[in-house]
């Protein structure tokens, strides 16, 4: 099974099987939500917080 880093705490994170980029993953050590933004080699950001519209 592949593998990225954290871009956070460093720690390792799986990649499950048929994973794609753009998906999101979440760091086991500090929790963090990931975006899957290269497959090889694997890397990972920070993924964008979704932000209330009230309705506009």
């Amino acid at each position: 099974m592949a593998s990225g880093v954290c871009v956070v705490c460093e720690g390792a994170v799986a990649l499950p099987e048929g994973c794609c980029q753009g998906e999101i993953l979440v760091c086991g050590d500090c929790g963090t939500e990931l975006e899957l933004v290269e497959l090889d080699p694997p890397r990972f950001e920070e993924a964008p917080q979704v932000q209330e519209d009230w309705g506009e």
